[in-house]
């Protein structure tokens, strides 16, 4: 209970008692008497008041600037990316560091590298959040299956929380964002959605009644493996060993690999190459987006016939050239939905590399609201860690 109006306010700034009691489902008593001991502990501070409806007027409640941090880790196959983040989703700081996830200790070497950065802080640390691109048993263990960083059964979690001595909650890098979206972003408004990331790969966090839906193994959203090629033609290979599937043909690889099979870039030519000649107006570079957008379109149909989400949000490297995509995408994907899915909102972000990391720290951040029991004692301790224990 205290640690849920932390975070509450945290996500949603300075709030009145009246507000925090509605939005918590707590009685008015209750909630004066634990941000009475709030204060006291320096977690939280009164601060102006606020006109109300009738009585007295409202005393509003916010944060202290110290009252936590949040370290958040995005592990790809060439660099690991850390930022720092306040309650309230402010980075406070960023950095990035070369690693390569293959070799027998390249688990203890991120945890040497992440103890070093928690050995840094000045801060009072709740704990570290990990994403990372594969799947992960539970954020609790964290034990992950990450076919691009060659790990499999990977002690990702164990081995971190010996390294760093704190608590540590790994998940999926893409349900990392929808951790994130759920605390500061689109999530605030809607309890059901997807966020879909286009770039290196394809993947989907879903959100269902306010809660990550993570699948029996933790593997839920994969949608970049789904098999979209028609049997019988040439298949091209994937990351994850099968053929055909939806990342091999659209992830940046896969457009890639279209473009120089077309001309459209060299033999070097790279997806920031194909981009550039689809900025500057290249007819084919442009088709090979619309083409991708297309069946993008039609696999993410699918996906919201499935689940049946109130919005979808866009995300990932790839949204910098999205409109290259979405003249293939919107006529491919509203053609491919019953009519009571058509009118189905599609938001599409801007994005940054930081994103990552800090949707990693949103795991510790979003510990407060772990109704589902996802983070396990993992998130108790983080909860201990805000002084709500």
């Amino acid at each position: 209970m205290p640690s849920g109006i932390v975070g509450l306010l945290g996500t949603q700034g300075p709030t009145a008692r009246t507000d925090i009691a509605r939005a918590l489902g707590l009685s008015p008593a209750t909630v004066t008497q634990v941000t009475k001991d709030l204060i006291a502990r320096g977690l939280i501070e009164e601060l102006e008041s606020v006109p109300s409806k009738g009585g007295r007027p409202s005393r509003l409640l916010g944060l202290l600037r110290d009252a936590g941090v949040a370290l958040g880790a995005k592990v790809t196959a060439d660099h690991v990316a850390v930022v720092t983040v306040e309650l309230d989703g402010t980075v406070r700081s960023s950095t990035e560091h070369a690693y390569d996830p293959s070799g027998p200790d390249a688990i203890e070497r991120l945890g040497q590298l992440l103890a070093k950065e928690v050995a840094g802080l000045d801060d009072r640390l709740l704990g570290v959040g990990v994403g990372v691109p594969g799947a992960v048993d539970s954020q609790a263990s964290g034990v992950v299956d990450a076919p691009t960083l060659g790990w499999q059964s990977a002690q990702v979690g164990p081995v971190l929380r010996t390294a760093i001595g704190t608590p540590v909650l790994v998940d999926n890098d893409v349900n990392t964002l929808a951790a994130a979206e759920r605390l500061y972003g689109i999530g605030r408004d809607h309890s059901s959605y997807l966020v879909v990331t286009i770039g290196r790969g394809i993947g989907c966090g879903i959100v269902v009644d306010g809660g990550i839906y993570r699948g029996a193994n933790g593997g839920a959203g994969e949608i970049g493996h789904i098999p979209v090629w028609p049997s019988g033609a040439e298949e091209p290979p994937c990351t994850c060993g099968s053929t055909g599937c939806l990342e091999a043909h659209i992830g940046s690889a896969g457009l890639v690999r279209t473009a120089r099979v077309r001309g459209v870039v060299g033999p070097r030519g790279t997806a920031a190459t194909l981009l550039r000649a689809a900025s500057g107006g290249d007819v084919a570079a442009r088709e090979i987006f619309e083409e991708a957008g297309g069946m993008l379109g039609r696999a993410l149909a699918g996906v919201i016939h499935t689940v049946d989400p109130e919005v979808v949000v866009l995300m990932g490297e790839g949204v910098d050239g999205w409109e290259f995509w979405e003249s293939g995408f919107e006529p491919s994907f509203r053609r491919s939905l019953l009519p009571a899915r058509k009118a189905v909102p599609v938001v599409v972000e801007p994005w940054t590399e930081i994103q990552w990391a800090r949707g990693a720290a949103s795991l510790v951040l979003s510990s407060p609201f772990d109704s589902a029991g996802n983070g396990g004692e993992q998130s108790r301790l983080v909860r201990a860690r805000l002084g709500a224990g």
